[in-house]
C-alpha cells in the first residue's frame, strides 16, 4: 500500500508542477534563466514545496498540522487565499479573505456528503476583497470524505480547479500514509500487549513462591529476589516508549534469569559475551526476553540434567548481531514454520511470531529472526539489529530503574 501511495505521489507531483507552472507563467512572467528549462525549474520549486508541506500532514488532519502546512499548499497553488476544514469547522484560513469562512463551509454540505469537487462564485460586499471565486476539492482517506481544500481566487480558471484537485490528491496520499502510520503504531502496542499478556501466571506464582521459601533460611537473599522481581514486572509493564536499549533489555533478562536460577539452581547454566559498544543500541521494547524465555523453557523441558544457555551480543559494524542458543528439546521445523507464519500458536510461540513480526515491521523483511532447529537438537536464534535505523530512538530508562 505504502510503495502504491508513493508511486501515485512521483506521479502526479510533475504533472502538477507543469500545470502550476503554465498558470504561474500566464499571470507573472519571471525570469529563469540560469535554472533549467522553465517545466525543469517549475518542477524542483513544486517538489521541494510539497516536501516542506508533507511532514505535518503525516500526523494527520488537525487544526496544527493544517496550521503548519497551510502556506506551503497555498504556494503550490500560486493563490490569494487558501483555507483547509474537517467536516465541520474551518481549520485554517492562509491568506486574504478570511471572513468567506461561514459562506465556504455552507456551501461545503454537498462536496462532503458526495465526495465531488466544485467551484463556485463567492458574495461579497467588501470592494477591496480579491478573493471573488472558490474552488473546493474534499479530502478523501478509503473513500471516506475527512475534509476539503479550498482555494480561493479573483476569478473562475479552470488550471486552478485541476490543480486543486491534484493538490487535494496529494495531500489525501499524506492523510492516507498518516493513517497508516497509526495502524501501526496501534499494531505495535496490541503486539506488546499481547507479550505482556504472555508472562505466565504459573513464573509469577514460582517466583513469589521461590522468594516465600528463602524469607525464614535466607532473608538477605530473598530481599534480594523481590526487587528483582519488582524490577523486571515493572519493566515489562512500562508506558515508555516502543523501544528500549540493548543495555536495558540485557538488565531486564539478567532480573529474569535471577528468578529462574533461584528456582532451578545448578539445573541452569547461562553464558553471556557481549560487546560494550552494542550497548547503546536501540531496538523494539520486550524483543529479547521472549527469545531468553522461550530458551529456558525449552532448555528445561522434559530433562532433569543441567540446561546450557548462551546469549552473545556482537558488533558487526552497522549491526548489533545478537544470538540466544540452547541444547534443549527443540522444535520440528515444520512447526515452527507455522507459529512464524501464524498457522499455529502452541504455548510459547506467539512470542517468537510476535518478536519476528515487529522485527520485520520495524527494520525490513530481510532482518525478520533466523532460527535453526531440530527435534532434540536445541534452538540458535538470531537477531540482526541495525545501530542506526530512522525512527528508532530509546526513550531512555525509566527512573528507578
Amino acid at each position: 500500500m505504502s510503495g502504491f501511495l508513493a508511486g501515485l505521489c512521483v506521479a502526479v507531483l510533475p504533472l502538477l508542477a507543469a500545470g502550476i507552472w503554465i498558470g504561474r507563467r500566464t499571470a507573472r512572467p519571471e525570469s529563469l534563466a540560469g535554472l533549467g528549462t522553465p517545466v525543469e525549474h517549475a518542477t524542483f520549486e513544486t517538489l521541494h514545496t510539497a516536501s516542506l508541506a508533507a511532514p505535518p500532514l503525516r500526523a494527520g488532519l488537525t487544526e496544527e498540522t493544517a496550521r503548519k502546512s497551510a502556506r506551503r499548499l497555498r504556494t503550490l497553488l500560486g493563490t490569494d487565499a487558501l483555507c483547509l476544514t474537517d467536516g465541520t469547522r474551518v481549520l485554517v484560513w492562509d491568506g486574504v479573505g478570511a471572513h468567506h469562512r461561514t459562506e465556504i463551509m455552507e456551501r461545503l454540505a454537498g462536496p462532503l456528503e458526495t465526495g465531488r469537487g466544485e467551484a463556485f462564485p463567492l458574495v461579497c460586499a467588501a470592494p477591496d476583497c480579491p478573493v471573488r471565486w472558490a474552488v473546493v476539492a474534499p479530502l478523501t482517506v478509503d473513500d471516506r470524505v475527512h475534509g476539503a481544500l479550498v482555494a480561493c481566487a479573483p476569478r473562475e480558471s479552470a488550471v486552478l480547479v485541476r490543480a486543486a484537485g491534484e493538490v487535494a490528491r496529494w495531500v489525501s496520499v499524506q492523510l492516507e500514509l498518516a493513517d497508516l502510520d497509526q495502524s501501526r503504531t496501534r499494531l505495535i502496542e496490541a503486539e506488546i500487549k499481547a507479550l505482556r499478556a504472555q508472562i505466565s501466571p504459573h513464573f509469577i506464582f514460582n517466583s513469589l513462591a521461590v522468594i516465600a521459601s528463602f524469607v525464614r533460611t535466607d532473608p538477605e537473599h530473598a530481599r534480594e529476589l523481590l526487587l528483582e522481581f519488582a524490577d523486571f514486572t515493572r519493566y515489562s509493564f512500562r508506558k515508555h516508549g516502543d523501544f528500549t536499549t540493548l543495555a536495558d533489555e540485557l538488565h531486564a533478562i539478567d532480573q529474569y534469569l535471577s528468578l529462574v536460577r533461584a528456582r532451578f539452581g545448578d539445573r541452569l547454566a547461562v553464558t553471556l559475551q557481549i560487546a560494550p559498544e552494542v550497548l547503546p543500541v536501540a531496538l523494539p521494547f520486550l524483543c529479547l526476553q521472549p527469545l531468553v524465555e522461550n530458551a529456558v523453557k525449552h532448555g528445561l523441558e522434559g530433562r532433569t540434567d543441567k540446561c546450557r544457555i548462551s546469549i552473545t551480543a556482537q558488533d558487526t559494524g552497522a549491526e548489533a548481531l545478537v544470538v540466544i542458543e540452547d541444547d534443549g528439546a527443540g522444535m520440528d521445523p515444520d512447526a515452527l514454520r507455522r507459529i512464524l507464519s501464524g498457522e499455529s500458536s502452541p504455548s510459547g510461540g506467539i512470542g517468537l511470531s510476535n518478536v519476528d513480526d515487529r522485527l520485520r515491521q520495524v527494520y525490513g523483511d530481510d532482518h525478520g529472526l533466523v532460527i535453526e532447529t531440530a527435534v532434540g537438537a536445541g534452538m540458535k536464534i538470531t537477531a540482526r539489529l541495525p545501530k542506526y535505523q530512522p525512527g528508532v530512538h530509546s526513550a531512555g530508562r525509566l527512573s528507578g530503574e
